[in-house]
């Protein structure tokens, strides 16, 4: 197995890491920036505020895009099982 193949595969394997996460961490940064502006309109100081909002909204988006994180991630494996051959010789 050479360097290149190695670092193709660590670049398939980050690109992947990064598709599949992107939509439940932007969900949250956006839930998170929205509760803190109504925080800082209503003057409420609560801190486990942000905290339930987050974690609904992140069980939501798990619910809506896991067909569309499940299927990155089986042709990331597909792709890897696939080419295994080339790596062994």
């Amino acid at each position: 197995m050479t360097e290149g193949q190695v670092l193709d595969i660590m670049r398939d394997a980050f690109y992947t890491i990064i598709i599949c996460s992107a939509p439940p961490l932007l969900i949250s940064l956006v839930v998170g920036l929205t509760v803190s502006i109504f925080q800082t309109i209503t003057s409420i100081q609560e801190q486990t505020l942000t905290f339930v909002p987050k974690i609904v909204a992140i069980f939501v988006s798990l619910i809506v895009f896991g067909s569309f994180i499940l299927n990155h991630i089986l042709d990331y494996m597909t792709r890897l099982w696939g080419s295994f051959s080339l790596y062994l010789g």
